[in-house]
């Protein structure tokens, strides 16, 4: 049977799902236990109630990976006066570890959102509100000798990915000029010479989450004993992280043909829905739990229908005549994401054990 240590399970997610994919509000990650222990099993649901820890326990699985996290605020108690400090108590006298990812998934190009785009049958889809500050700059000169493994190198470690494209770059010729002092070992040039270089200036963009990746390999495979460079922060957004996705049926439908499409593939009970428009729906936009705050967004981009959840009484009146308006219910919009982390897992560690959760944690209930 292979062994895991928890640090590892937690890399592993980590890589896949980057904690600068996570809002600034959030909290992921390890919340409960201790990261040096063997992972007997690893049980994957959406939340973490009391139910879903005497499942672990059934299940010999002293790890949880969950999608909300358990512990989203601080506690300056733990007496077990409500769910939350009934779970965390459980779990540390059970010595099970609980890991949140939350956020992450939201803004993940392939998490919540862009399961949701796929049970829909939604095509040319794009993310809705890209993630800003999610990206760097490097820029660095390297003798034309060594450009093209300098650059297979950095591609190697992530840089140079814009979009649907990959190895990336831009360059352009000048003169580095230097002087070492006599402990020097100049690549090109002698000690305590000044020395003219023809070289090139590189410029590659990157995910900021790949910062050290990127560093260690510019540095590694670099000739010069100390590289010059830069790294700089962009405001541009990411167009392939952020929250929600927009994209478009493959036939439009008229409106009541549409709800009934979305109440099918989403497997929901009930919709809440503004008053029918009059037009066809075509351009559909999608945003995993509380989506309220992206109303305008979805206007300015012209989506003929926003499915979310959550959506309070007066922001139905948002929609006006021209947008369809459908809260599906927060676990509805979402309950799909456990199944993602579970296909990823399985197949990251295929010979581990990983347990899906068979338990429904919704609290809503209909009558």
């Amino acid at each position: 049977m292979t062994i895991m240590i928890i640090k590892k399970i937690i890399a592993i997610l980590d890589n896949w799902a980057p904690k600068a994919y996570s809002e600034d509000f959030d909290n992921v990650g390890l919340l409960i236990g201790d990261d040096s222990q063997e992972c007997n099993g690893v049980l994957i649901s959406l939340d973490c109630t009391e139910a879903i820890v005497d499942e672990a326990l059934s299940n010999k699985c002293n790890l949880i990976v969950c999608f909300h996290p358990i512990i989203f605020s601080g506690l300056k108690k733990i007496t077990g006066k409500d769910y939350v400090e009934r779970v965390v108590i459980k779990a540390i006298q059970n010595n099970i570890n609980i890991v949140a990812l939350h956020t992450r998934l939201d803004n993940h190009p392939e998490g919540v959102n862009d399961v949701l785009c796929k049970r829909l049958n939604l095509i040319n889809t794009k993310v809705l509100i890209p993630k800003k500050e999610s990206l760097k700059k490097l820029s660095t000169y390297v003798p034309s000798s060594h450009l093209e493994n300098l650059l297979n190198e950095l591609y190697n470690s992530g840089a140079g990915a814009l979009g649907k494209y990959s190895e990336c770059s831009f360059t352009s010729e000048g003169i580095g000029h230097y002087k070492g002092n006599k402990n020097s070992h100049p690549f090109l040039g002698n000690p305590q010479e000044k020395s003219s270089v023809q070289e090139i200036h590189v410029e590659v963009v990157f995910e900021s989450h790949l910062n050290l990746e990127v560093q260690n390999a510019l540095i590694k495979h670099h000739p010069y004993e100390t590289v010059a460079f830069e790294i700089f922060n962009l405001d541009n957004p990411n167009p392939e992280v952020g929250m929600g996705k927009i994209g478009s049926l493959e036939k439009a439908m008229k409106p009541d043909e549409f709800l009934s499409f979305v109440k099918r593939q989403l497997h929901t009970e009930l919709i809440r829905h503004n008053p029918i428009i009059s037009k066809k729906i075509q351009k559909v936009a999608v945003l995993g739990g509380s989506g309220s705050f992206a109303i305008e967004n979805v206007k300015k981009q012209g989506a003929d229908a926003f499915i979310t959840a959550d959506l309070k009484y007066h922001q139905f009146y948002l929609g006006e005549e021209n947008l369809m308006l459908l809260d599906v219910g927060h676990y509805e919009s979402e309950q799909f994401t456990k199944n993602l982390i579970f296909d990823f897992l399985s197949k990251k560690i295929p010979s581990f054990a990983i347990v899906l959760s068979s338990i429904k944690t919704n609290p809503v209930n209909y009558y």
